[in-house]
């Protein structure tokens, strides 16, 4: 058959890509087309997302796909990360520069809310995990700040969608990504009215929800026209990242989930995909999420503060003067002595710190550990402390899923860091197979192609996967070491 092309935007925190999918019926090529950098813009006392940069870029590399591939692109579709949105007016004008979901604004937020609906009850209004970030406290941090700002918006789209209006004038929100919003109902698989009526938030911001593989519409003509593209289809795939991410697990299990994604980067997501949301008082009381998955599914997870704590520790490195590449201080933490000390990574100091190293030591000296003083002491310390987390993590999976957990998949961009393989592997005492590196892109595109009515199931994706993608297998050793500092783990989290 002859080639057929398919186009991903996916962006993440750092870093944002338009990548091409090479389809010729069996498998999948992905290139690169166009990769721009990301990050918050500081305004005044707030985070912001420079969302019209970000758009600017997404037109320099759907330009550039079009000249390369012209008339074999058949359609176009956005991911990105979940909880922060933009508020737009009926004519299409947005309202405010869209918030950073690490800004202050919701410092405190969650026991406010609180005060006014019991925790409980949110939790079985929505299945969502409790971080002060998700979209419901920044929209009550917006209606406690500019109540009129939410009155004047016509709706409220999450990041991706946001994209997608841009692309073809569609105003939905796709499930995947409003699963993140906390302000979904995890059964009725629609927007919690009840609850939003409770917090006073203004019902018509809301619009409808879409499944993943819906056709929006075709390219404005004015895009095509500034592109070049035509009038391809828009796509929404599964348009939260960590959604397209699970949908290109390379697993050939369809049955009881025996198996665990751990989807790497900024943040770590760790869980099982389900078929039924899981409500019950224990998966509160752990805190875990239910986000929504490809057809239908849940993602039963936790969010774990990820690989931000390295990036963090490079970046006060840098401004030190002290410039490495990752490679670099992953050859460091190889020399640092192994499990001397230990953090807890969702501890809130961790989210937005002004110094991570200065962040890490804190910890350690006020936990009565020795504290860390070389880069690469520093960084041997988030890596180990991310693995005992994830460790820690799977015991929780494991018990709500009511099934052992025999294999664990890394995908994402963490998935290159060989010596975080190795310690997941050691602490949770299971093979890990890592890989791919690009699964997000590959979900997203993979949808394109079944909603193009080229594969027919979510298996049949993932077989496409295999077939499209290397992967590696780290084997588990030395469990007495990982035995005691998970002990000492567990002892951390309980001191106040």
């Amino acid at each position: 058959m002859p080639q057929r092309v398919y186009l991903g935007i996916d962006l993440g925190a750092e870093s944002g890509r338009v990548i091409a999918g090479l389809w010729n019926g069996k498998t999948l090529k992905l290139e690169e087309i166009h990769r721009f950098p990301n990050g918050p813009v500081y305004l005044a006392d707030s985070m912001r997302w420079d969302v019209l940069r970000l758009w600017a870029e997404i037109q320099n590399g759907l330009g550039l796909a079009a000249h390369k591939y012209g008339k074999s692109i058949v359609s176009v579709g956005a991911d990105t990360w979940g909880v922060d949105y933009v508020l737009l007016t009926r004519q299409g004008e947005m309202l405010g520069q869209p918030f950073h979901y690490r800004d202050a604004r919701t410092n405190g937020m969650m026991e406010k809310a609180f005060r006014k609906v019991p925790r409980s009850e949110i939790f079985a209004q929505t299945g969502l995990q409790f971080m002060q970030f998700n979209t419901l406290f920044q929209l009550l941090a917006a209606n406690q700040a500019a109540p009129a700002l939410l009155q004047q918006a016509d709706c409220m789209l999450m990041m991706p969608d946001f994209i997608h209006w841009a692309l073809c004038g569609s105003r939905v929100i796709e499930f995947t990504n409003g699963t993140t919003t906390q302000c979904m109902h995890p059964l009725k698989r629609n927007w919690a009215t009840d609850l939003l009526k409770k917090f006073g938030l203004p019902l018509h911001l809301f619009p409808k929800i879409v499944p993943p593989g819906t056709t929006l519409g075709t390219l404005r003509a004015c895009v095509a026209e500034r592109t070049g593209l035509g009038a391809i289809k828009v796509v929404a795939p599964p348009t939260h990242d960590t959604a397209s991410a699970v949908a290109g697990v390379p697993t050939a299990n369809t049955g009881k989930p025996n198996w665990a994604y751990l989807s790497s980067g900024t943040w770590s997501l760790m869980g099982v995909e389900v078929q039924k949301a899981s409500l019950s008082p224990r998966t509160e009381e752990l805190n875990l999420t239910n986000e929504g998955g490809l057809d239908g599914t849940y993602r039963l997870l936790k969010n774990i503060m990820g690989l931000w704590l390295v990036q963090q520790c490079k970046r006060s490195f840098d401004a030190r003067g002290r410039k490495y590449e990752y490679s670099d201080l992953a050859r460091l933490a190889a020399k640092a002595p192994a499990l001397r000390s230990i953090v807890n990574p969702d501890d809130p100091r961790f989210l937005n710190p002004p110094d991570m190293p200065k962040a890490i030591q804190d910890f350690c000296r006020e936990t009565g550990q020795p504290v860390p003083k070389t880069e690469g002491e520093l960084v041997r310390c988030a890596y180990e402390s991310l693995a005992l987390k994830y460790r820690q993590t799977l015991g929780w999976l494991e018990e709500l899923a009511e099934n052992r957990i025999e294999v664990i998949h890394i995908v994402g961009g963490g998935s290159k860091s060989e010596m975080l393989n190795q310690f997941t592997a050691d602490a949770c005492q299971r093979p890990v197979i890592t890989g791919p590196v690009e699964a997000t892109a590959m979900g997203n595109l993979l949808v394109q192609v079944r909603s193009s009515g080229e594969l027919s199931s979510l298996a049949e994706m993932r077989r496409v996967v295999r077939k499209s993608s290397s992967v590696a297998t780290y084997e588990p050793a030395d469990p007495a070491r990982w035995e005691t500092a998970s002990a000492r783990f567990a002892e951390l989290q309980r001191v106040k």
